[in-house]
């Protein structure tokens, strides 16, 4: 694991600065940084405004919902299964090792990573393509801005001077350390400027939200993404890539032997390229997996015994710290000592770490996530989100939730109205999305989606 540089001592560190002086002469923030949409004053000068933040994200009931939303694998699929919650656990754990290694503010760091997921809806990707067909007309779904405003309107914590929700009004910081995609839709970076297609077809704001996103991201240059951001960002694959596998491999779904078939690697590169993108070549992935597979802790066979279960278990240990150490170093070789912060650094992911987190994605889709895309349950899981819609857009709005029903009554229009729905629909968990389903449209209650 990387050497994480010595922290400041609390009273030198985020203490409030007066108006106009730099936050703190050794964190690398600035006052700026820590404004809030609606200025708040400290009842805890304590407590750091970033300690705030992670605070309120911790607490708040979009984080709670994601204990019952599918990561990978549904949560009533095992009792081992990562759901959204365990796996957002995970990824500020990765995230805030690998900031403190490079000064980042660890709390802030930890706040992004455990919201960075929370506008996902019922049925991980599944559930978000079924959403964005539903709302095709307004400026489609993405969970990432979704996760904006849940943070910026939805969850309930703070009103701005009108009696308007502002979400958990968090610091400008904060909000945009959650940024993976700091643009609106269609106006992200081309590809000219970046080859890798994920960036030209996501977004991370809706243009009903462009007020307070405005706001967070003042003296920012185009759509730089802050450090922070980058490191939740590279925490989430890591997470996604080690964690999805050690599941594969735990439930039976992926047996390390197999991959010593002929061919089978071959045809694991190939997933891997159809899924994500050609920018790679085969061989250079193909070099990726012998590397791992030569690494003295990977495993070459599981029984589910407590002994294989524990070299399972140090594998993804050793991942992580291999894949974190990596990038810390090639980070810290570039932007020299100090607190990176902000945007005065940029993270660096040298290629083979790239490559090597890439093939392991590429093993989950392979052995978990591909094999399941035609199975019965994906269409069900996607009927219950149509069905949830036609008949919400149908009502009167009163079998909304009682905090969703004021934007309902607002709404000029449909187009307005059917936001509100997709609002709705995004909050719900795997079973609450059936619970809502079976009490609304009388279908498929007894079936597990």
């Amino acid at each position: 694991m990387p050497v994480c540089l010595p922290l400041p001592e609390p009273s030198e560190r985020n203490l409030p600065q007066p108006d106009g002086e730099p936050y703190g002469s050794r964190t690398g923030y600035s006052t700026h940084d820590v404004e809030r949409y609606v200025p708040e004053s400290a009842k805890n000068p304590q407590r750091t405004p970033f300690e705030r933040d992670r605070a309120r994200v911790l607490h708040s009931s979009a984080l709670r919902r994601l204990g019952a939303k599918t990561q990978v694998l549904g949560p009533a699929a095992d009792d081992f299964v990562r759901t959204r919650l365990t796996h957002s656990l995970e990824v500020a754990q990765v995230g805030r090792a690998l900031g403190q290694a490079l000064g980042c503010d660890p709390d802030l760091v930890d706040a992004a990573c455990l919201s960075h997921d929370l506008g996902h809806p019922p049925y991980g990707h599944n559930g978000e393509k079924a959403l964005d067909r539903v709302a095709d007309g307004i400026g489609g779904f993405e969970g990432n801005a979704q996760t904006v405003r849940i943070l910026t309107r939805l969850e309930p914590k703070a009103l701005d001077p009108a009696g308007r929700p502002v979400g958990l009004n968090l610091t400008r910081a904060s909000l945009d350390a959650v940024a993976k995609y700091p643009w609106a839709k269609g106006a992200g970076p081309d590809e000219g400027q970046n080859h890798d297609r994920t960036y030209r077809v996501k977004f991370g704001v809706y243009d009903s939200d462009l007020e307070v996103f405005d706001w967070m991201r003042q003296g920012v240059p185009g759509t730089r993404r802050c450090v922070e951001a980058q490191v939740m960002d590279l925490s989430d694959d890591v997470a996604y890539s080690v964690h999805d596998v050690e599941d594969a491999v735990a439930l039976g779904r992926m047996d390390p032997a197999r991959l010593r078939r002929p061919g089978e690697v071959e045809e694991l590169v190939e997933d891997t390229r159809t899924w994500y993108g050609t920018e790679v070549s085969a061989d250079a992935l193909g070099s990726a997996w012998e590397r791992l597979v030569s690494q003295p802790y990977w495993i070459g066979s599981y029984s589910g015994s407590v002994a294989d279960a524990a070299r399972l278990k140090n594998l993804t240990s050793e991942l992580i710290g291999r894949f974190v150490s990596a990038v810390a170093q090639a980070t810290r070789d570039d932007a020299g000592q100090g607190p990176l912060t902000r945007h005065e650094a940029d993270l660096v992911i040298p290629q083979d770490t790239a490559e090597e987190i890439l093939v392991l994605k590429g093993a989950a889709v392979r052995y978990v996530m591909a094999p399941r895309e035609q199975e019965p349950v994906y269409l069900r899981q996607r009927t219950i989100i149509f069905d949830l819609a036609e008949v919400l857009m149908e009502g009167d709005g009163s079998v909304l939730d009682p905090s969703l029903r004021p934007a309902w009554e607002e709404a000029a229009d449909d187009a307005g109205r059917l936001r509100v729905v997709v609002d709705q629909i995004a909050s719900l968990t795997d079973t609450s999305a059936r619970s809502w389903h079976a009490r609304l449209c009388g279908m498929f209650s007894e079936v597990p989606a």
